[in-house]
């Protein structure tokens, strides 16, 4: 018999491994359980979540609570009576009566190599620290913050010009076989859970809309690196002349050294450059200025008619 599976997601990261439960022949989705209906967007009008949209367009019952610690939502989970449920990105801490409930635990995909990178963003923060690999680990979640047994891990490189959006479309759809096959190993008993090295973790709290804010006394190479990290939200951002700005760029060439205070804008060769520390700079891609549509760091240079001595960031 298929094994009965409850599946707990909200963003677009859990929606690859839904659909390929669903293709599978061993196992049967039973339910679907994702946050309420929310308003997103700039126009903040009330939507579904992508994992609602996926369930929906599959014929498969949703269930939405409000709060999954309900007496409402135990009697969803006990009279549904999964083998396993499937949690990935849901957005809630799981009760212990609820854990208890299926035979197999709760299957938890995490977008780290565990125990590094507990919590919200480690996707982000990966990006952030400059590291250059990183991967998936399915666990059996326990109470805790990301600290239950691991099973099964999934490795690779962060590419050194990837983005937080890129790398996390890549993870989830390399997740969803992972999954299938942690589901398989733990009802033939052939994998064993192992316990987290605490002594070895690390945390990734959610962004915070300040972070995005560049401090130019960082090497180009680790302001890139927040750019990169940073994406979509908050986005990496400075200030001009007294107003926020959106910014892109990557390092430029080691020759293209400068000596001048950081956040100083140069142009020249075409090219429009911002002094960072360590004697580094940053070759300006494009700046959104607040209010305005995002341009070519060209054409706000000319737009702008910079003065020798304008900044970014004072």
């Amino acid at each position: 018999m298929p094994l009965r599976i409850v599946f707990c997601g909200t963003p677009e990261f859990a929606v690859p491994s839904l659909r390929h439960l669903l293709a599978q022949p061993d196992f049967q989705i039973v339910g679907v359980v994702t946050q309420p209906d929310r308003p997103r967007g700039r126009a903040l009008a009330v939507s579904n979540s992508p994992v609602k949209e996926a369930a929906v367009a599959a014929g498969v019952l949703v269930y939405q609570p409000e709060k999954i610690k309900s007496d409402e939502a135990f009697e969803y989970f006990k009279k549904a009576a999964p083998d396993a449920v499937v949690i990935i990105a849901y957005g809630q801490i799981i009760p212990q009566r609820l854990i208890e409930i299926p035979r197999l635990g709760w299957i938890n995909l995490h977008g780290s190599l565990l125990p590094k990178h507990r919590g919200a963003a480690p996707i982000h923060r990966a990006i952030m620290n400059g590291e250059n690999r990183t991967g998936l680990t399915t666990m059996n979640i326990d109470a805790g913050l990301d600290t239950g047994p691991m099973l099964l891990r999934f490795e690779t490189e962060i590419g050194a010009d990837e983005t937080a959006p890129e790398l996390y479309a890549r993870l989830s759809e390399a997740g969803a076989p992972l999954v299938a096959e942690t589901l398989r190993g733990l009802d033939s008993k052939t994998i064993t859970p192992k316990p987290q090295d605490n002594s070895q973790a690390s945390f990734a709290p959610p962004l915070k809309k300040e972070e995005g804010r560049i401090d130019w006394s960082l090497s180009a190479q680790h302001i890139y690196n927040r750019i990169r990290g940073m994406q979509p939200w908050p986005g990496a951002f400075t200030s001009f002349r007294g107003k926020n700005c959106a910014i892109w760029g990557r390092p430029a060439s080691p020759s293209a050294a400068v000596s001048v205070p950081p956040g100083q804008i140069l142009k020249a060769k075409g090219n429009v450059v911002v002094a960072c520390g360590d004697g580094t700079s940053l070759l300006l891609e494009f700046v959104q200025l607040e209010g305005r549509k995002r341009v070519t760091a060209l054409e706000f240079a000319n737009g702008a008619r910079l003065a020798p001595d304008d900044r970014f960031g004072s």
